[in-house]
């Protein structure tokens, strides 16, 4: 688990956040082990890497909060060719909050990857179109 807290102000606090507006799950498989909606907020919402629909993740997991969904380990292996699926779900985030201008990542994207930074965007670029 990882913890980012994003404002307008400075963030003072380092402790969990036990009452999240959006949770985003990387790896699906941790559905099976966690109850990721746990304390979301009434209006929260779930931002999750998945091949199912809502309809399915709804009823094996028990999730009732707003869902985006997006097959980010496809999108990873098609244009990195590795399940790594963080810039990827930096799209679908992006997409489902739209708390940021997806243009914005493009520097640091390519300051942090340099010569694959492409493959990065790509990706990332990808999963803002495709989430649902």
């Amino acid at each position: 688990m990882a913890f980012v807290r994003i404002a307008d102000v400075p963030i003072r606090t380092r402790e969990k956040v036990y009452q999240p507006d959006i949770v985003v799950v990387l790896d699906p498989t941790i559905l099976k082990i966690v109850d990721v909606a746990a304390g979301l907020k009434k209006k929260g919402m779930v931002v999750l890497n998945t091949s199912k629909d809502e309809g399915e993740v709804s009823k094996a997991f028990g999730i009732k909060a707003k869902m985006a969904l997006v097959d980010a380990t496809d999108i990873a292996m098609k244009h990195l060719g590795r399940p790594i699926t963080n810039t990827t779900m930096l799209g679908a985030l992006i997409k489902a909050t739209g708390i940021i201008d997806i243009r914005s990542m493009e520097t640091p994207l390519k300051k942090r990857f340099g010569r694959i930074a492409e493959k990065n965007l790509n990706a990332m670029r990808e999963a803002y179109e495709q989430v649902q």
